[in-house]
C-alpha cells in the first residue's frame, strides 16, 4: 500500500472531489454550519449524566439560533435545513434531534400554512418557546391517517376541544417535556365537525410553561432511549380547548368565519398528507445527517488506521494496521459506499427542489423516500465497520463513535420507519409497471467489467428481474385475498426498490465523473464508481448469469476486479478523507482521530513520569 502522490495534483483533485460531495456552492451552502461547530460551545463536553447531555443540546439550541439571521429563513431552506443535519449530527445527535423538529416540522409547518393569516411567530423564533411535532401515537406509527387524537370543533366558543379518548392514542415520544424551556406542539388531530370526521389535521396548542405542562395536557417522560439522550414523552389531552386560528388550515381544510368546513380535497388521506407535508424535507434531513455521520466515521477510522501500529510479519518493522488489506479493504468500501450516498442524497435532494411543485412530484417524493431508507442503513453498515476498525477504542464515548451507531438508529426509524417507506414505494413501483408507465431503461455498454455504462445496465437489468419476479409471485396468488398477493410478491419487490436505490447512485455517480476534468480527482472518482457498482453486482451475480447479463467468467472476475480497485484506492484514503472537509476541530475533540491517541490516557501521577510518580491507588 504505497504510491508517489504528487501534493499539489492531490490539493486540487481534494478540492474538486469536496465539490462532488457537498454541490458547487460550498461557502454559501455549508460555510455557517462548518464555522459553528468549530466555536467553543459545540466542542466536546465530558459530561457524566443523560440529563446533563439533555440539557447542553437545548442550550447548544439557543446559541445556534443567536447565530442565525433568521429563523423563519432557515425553515423555508431545504438545502440549510439539510446541511444542519449533516454538520451537527455527528457534533450532537440529540442537539439535531430537537432543533430539526423546531426547525424543519413545527416551524416549517407553521410558515407552509399561513393562508389563512399570518400569526405572530415570535416566540418561537426567539425561542421563548421551543417547537415540537406531536403525530405519531402509542398504536400508530407510520399508519398517521388512523391516529384517534380528536379535535372537535366548538361552534359556540369557535374553536376545537383536544381529547385523548385512550392509552393507544396518546402522543408517542414527541419531546414535549419543560426540559429546555416552554414547549409549544403541532398536534395531529381527527377534526370533528357536528361529528363528522373531516380528517386529521395540525392543531397548535401550547404544552408547558418552564416548569410543568399546562392545564389539561399531561406528559411523561419516557425511560432512556438508546443513545443520545432527548426528552421522549407520551402526551395526553383531557379537553383542552384552543381557538380556532390553531387549526393550520388552507385549501385543503379550513372553517370558515361561518363555522362551516371546506376543502378542495375529497379524500380525508390527501388533507393528511397535505398538513404533514414537512415530513418528506424530514427524510432529506435524516439521509443528510446518515451521510454526515458516516463521513465522519469513516474519517476517524481511516486517520486510526494510520497511526495504529501493530508488528508486522515474521518479526519485521511495525507498520500501521491499515496496510493490511483485511483492514483498509473494509475502508475503501466503505468509501465507495460514502460517496455513493452522498451523491444520492444530493441527487434526491435536487429533484425534489426541481419537481415539488410540477407534475413528477410523486416520483421526486418516491425518490427521497427510497433515499432516505437506503441511505440511513448503509450509513448503519459503514458506522458499524467503522466502530470494528477502531476496535476497543470505538466503544468508548469520548471517542465520538458509539454515540453515531445509536444516532443513525434513530434516522431509520424517523420521519417513516425504513422499511415501512419502502414497502409503500415498492407497492407503487408495481402498479405504475403494471401499467405500463413505468420501465427501466435498458443498459449500455461493451459487456466489459471495467465499463461502467455495462455495470450501471446490470443493476438496471436487476431492478427489472427483481419487479418481475415479484408480480409474477402476486399473479401465483389465490384470487380475492390481497393480502397473499402482497405477500407473495413483497420480498422481491423490496429488493427492485434496494436495486432502484442503487442505480440512483450509480447514475448519480456517472454524473459526477462527467462534471470532473480529466486528472486524479476523476480517476479517482471512476475507481469508487466502479467498486461501488461491483460490489452491489456481485450480491446477485447468480440472478443476473441466470438471466443472461452475465457470463461465467465476468461472474468469475468479480472478485479479481474489485481486489484491483482496492488496491488501487487504498493509498488515497488519506486524501480522501481530506475530501469530506471535516473541520480539524470535530477531529481533535474525538481522541483516536490523532496521531498522539495515546497521550488521552496518559497519567501525571504514575511511575513513568519524570518524577516517577506522586501517588498510587485507584482514581475514582
Amino acid at each position: 500500500m504505497t504510491a508517489t502522490i504528487d501534493s499539489s495534483s492531490t490539493g486540487r483533485a481534494t478540492e474538486l472531489l469536496t465539490g462532488v460531495l457537498l454541490g458547487d456552492n460550498i461557502a454559501q451552502e455549508h460555510g455557517f454550519w462548518r464555522q459553528l461547530i468549530r466555536t467553543q460551545p459545540f466542542r466536546r463536553q465530558d459530561l457524566g449524566t443523560s440529563d446533563e447531555r439533555l440539557c447542553l443540546a437545548y442550550e447548544r439550541m439557543r446559541i445556534l439560533n443567536d447565530s442565525l439571521d433568521s429563523g423563519a429563513r432557515l425553515a423555508a431552506d431545504l438545502r440549510a435545513l439539510a446541511a444542519l443535519h449533516e454538520w451537527l449530527g455527528p457534533v450532537d445527535p440529540a442537539l439535531t434531534t430537537v432543533a430539526g423538529i423546531h426547525y424543519n416540522l413545527f416551524l416549517g409547518s407553521l410558515l407552509d400554512h399561513q393562508a389563512d393569516g399570518r400569526r405572530d411567530l415570535s416566540d418561537f423564533l426567539r425561542l421563548r418557546s421551543i417547537g415540537t411535532f406531536l403525530c405519531t401515537e402509542v398504536a400508530h406509527g407510520n399508519d398517521a391517517a388512523a391516529v384517534e387524537t380528536t379535535a372537535s370543533y366548538d361552534r359556540e366558543r369557535d374553536g376545537f376541544v383536544l381529547h385523548t379518548p385512550h392509552a393507544g392514542a396518546q402522543k408517542f415520544m414527541p419531546n414535549t417535556s419543560p426540559a429546555g424551556g416552554p414547549k409549544t406542539g403541532l398536534v395531529a388531530a381527527r377534526l370533528l365537525v357536528d361529528g363528522t370526521d373531516q380528517g386529521v389535521f395540525l392543531f397548535l396548542v401550547p404544552l408547558t410553561d418552564a416548569e410543568r405542562a399546562l392545564p389539561g395536557v399531561r406528559v411523561r417522560r419516557l425511560s432512556a432511549r438508546l443513545g443520545s439522550p432527548v426528552d421522549h414523552s407520551v402526551t395526553s389531552f383531557d379537553q383542552v380547548f384552543v381557538g380556532r386560528e390553531a387549526l393550520l388550515g388552507g385549501e385543503h381544510g379550513r372553517i370558515g368565519d361561518d363555522g362551516e368546513f371546506s376543502s378542495v380535497l375529497g379524500n380525508r388521506r390527501h388533507r393528511l398528507l397535505t398538513s404533514i407535508g414537512r415530513v418528506t424535507s424530514g427524510k432529506i434531513s435524516m439521509s443528510a445527517c446518515a451521510v454526515g455521520s458516516a463521513r465522519a466515521t469513516l474519517a476517524v477510522a481511516v486517520r486510526y488506521g494510520g497511526h495504529r501500529y501493530i508488528s508486522g510479519p515474521r518479526g519485521s518493522r511495525r507498520v500501521p494496521v491499515i496496510a493490511h488489506r483485511s483492514h483498509h479493504g473494509p475502508l475503501v468500501r466503505a468509501m465507495a459506499t460514502v460517496f455513493g450516498m452522498s451523491l444520492l442524497h444530493r441527487r434526491a435532494m435536487e429533484r425534489w427542489e426541481k419537481e415539488s411543485d410540477g407534475p413528477n412530484r410523486a416520483e421526486a417524493e418516491r425518490l427521497v423516500a427510497v433515499a432516505k431508507g437506503w441511505i440511513t442503513w448503509e450509513a448503519r453498515d459503514v458506522i458499524v465497520e467503522c466502530r470494528e476498525r477502531c476496535g476497543a477504542q470505538a466503544l468508548l464515548e469520548h471517542n465520538g463513535i458509539n454515540a453515531l451507531i445509536t444516532g443513525v438508529e434513530g434516522a431509520i426509524t424517523a420521519e417513516g420507519d425504513n422499511l415501512a417507506i419502502h414497502v409503500k414505494a415498492a407497492t407503487e413501483m408495481l402498479l405504475v409497471t403494471e401499467q405500463a408507465a413505468y420501465d427501466v431503461p435498458a443498459g449500455g455498454g461493451t459487456g466489459d467489467l471495467t465499463d461502467t455504462r455495462f455495470l450501471v445496465g446490470l443493476l438496471t437489468a436487476l431492478e427489472r428481474i427483481w419487479f418481475d419476479r415479484a408480480r409474477e409471485g402476486m399473479g401465483r396468488a389465490p384470487s380475492g385475498d390481497p393480502l397473499e398477493r402482497w405477500n407473495r410478491a413483497s420480498g422481491p419487490a423490496l429488493r427492485g426498490v434496494e436495486a432502484h436505490a442503487q442505480r440512483q447512485a450509480a447514475e448519480a455517480y456517472a454524473d459526477a465523473v462527467a462534471s470532473l476534468p480529466d486528472g486524479p480527482a476523476r480517476d479517482r472518482l471512476v475507481e469508487l464508481q466502479r467498486l461501488f457498482v461491483l460490489d452491489r453486482i456481485a450480491r446477485d451475480s447468480g440472478d443476473l448469469l441466470a438471466a443472461g447479463r452475465m457470463t461465467v467468467h465476468q461472474v468469475e472476475e468479480l472478485s479479481n476486479r474489485s481486489e484491483e480497485l482496492i488496491a488501487a484506492v487504498a493509498p488515497h484514503l488519506p486524501a480522501l478523507v481530506d475530501s469530506f472537509a471535516l473541520p480539524r476541530e470535530l477531529l481533535a475533540d474525538w481522541p483516536i482521530a490523532g496521531a498522539d491517541y495515546v497521550d488521552s490516557y496518559d497519567d501525571p501521577e504514575a511511575a513513568w513520569q519524570p518524577d516517577g510518580g506522586r501517588t498510587s491507588g485507584t482514581e475514582q
